[in-house]
């Protein structure tokens, strides 16, 4: 219903419908009763106005629904250091020398990782940094990325993959710098990354363990059926979206997080982690510290790592001695 117009009880007519007698002594009639606006009859929200987000003020606070806010938002966990990308050797275990505790643990081996490229807040919008592994024939490479690994002095790579970092301090490892082993330390967590293994087709049972139906007497045929996928008018005659049914098992990204880091090898480029890790043997595996723990004091460049020394045994010679 809209809203009625006022009522103007005290107001006076308009001057040219007042005879002109009486137009002459209206500078003689004070006007103060009058209001200085006209009162409209409507209803009263209690309800504030919100403000709108996308006002920009410099006196107040920053956007919520820029770049920049959602680099700040993602800051607590971005990682503060690039990783690495590791072959998946195989699992083992490792037994604990003084309380001979048994640990199953996974190999992993880094294949000649080394930086490719950076990415700048100012040119790409956000920090991290680009790894290449592996080694490639460079007939198989096309020219584009031919010139990508000329312009970093690197060989061509089989992976290329990219870390993001917090700031310009994950920067430091230059670009053509390769990364080993000891870029990580015994004891500390990190997150691990790959494709699963693919299962192929699965039923329900397998892919989401589902109970089955009843194996009593009546009941044939069905016994590792999934059941109902919808009701009829209740869910609107219809699957609902996200339903879980059978299809394709595995094959998908997976992350395994908080992994401790139990043996590192700089030698043979081997870091051995707790616990299991996705994908089949020789699958690429991104390495990163664990978003989940405490950053590690490790190094944030190359030079920060101290060198390791590797004895190498020296044959004592062999002296005759003369026999009677």
């Amino acid at each position: 219903m809209p809203p009625k117009p006022p009522l103007n009880w005290g107001l006076l007519p308009r001057p040219f419908l007042l005879p002109s007698s009486t137009r002459s002594l209206l500078p003689l009639v004070s006007l103060s009763h009058q209001p200085s606006y006209t009162p409209v009859r409507t209803i009263k929200s209690t309800n504030k106005p919100r403000p709108d987000r996308f006002a920009h003020h410099p006196r107040k606070p920053a956007l919520n629904s820029t770049s920049t806010a959602a680099l700040e938002r993602r800051a607590h966990s971005t990682p503060l250091r690039t990783g690495v990308l590791a072959l998946k050797r195989g699992m083992t275990a490792m037994f604990d020398t003084e309380t001979g505790k048994r640990t199953a643990c996974t190999v992993l081996q880094l294949d000649n990782n080394e930086v490719v490229a950076h990415k700048t807040r100012a040119q790409n919008g956000y920090y991290a940094v680009q790894i290449g592994a592996g080694q490639k024939l460079t007939r198989n490479v096309t020219r584009p990325m031919l010139g990508h690994f000329a312009t970093a002095r690197v060989g061509p790579k089989r992976w290329v993959m990219e870390f993001q970092v917090k700031g310009e301090e994950g920067l430091r490892v230059g670009v053509g710098e390769g990364i080993g082993a000891s870029w990580f330390t015994a004891g500390q967590w990190v997150d691990v990354k790959a494709i699963s293994r693919g299962m192929g087709f699965a039923g329900g049972m397998k892919r989401h363990g589902f109970s089955g139906q009843p194996a009593s007497h009546g009941q044939s045929l069905m016994h590792r059926g999934m059941g109902s996928a919808g009701g009829s008018q209740g869910s609107g005659s219809r699957v609902l979206p996200g339903k879980r049914m059978a299809g394709n098992m595995g094959n998908e990204s997976v992350t395994v997080k908080n992994l401790k880091v139990l043996l590192v090898d700089e030698a043979n480029g081997i870091v051995v982690v707790n616990g299991c890790v996705p994908g089949p043997k020789n699958q690429i595996i991104r390495v990163q510290d664990a978003r989940a723990k405490p950053w590690p004091k490790g190094p944030m460049a190359l030079a920060d790592i101290s060198p390791v020394s590797v004895s190498i045994p020296v044959e004592q010679p062999v002296v005759a001695t003369a026999t009677a």
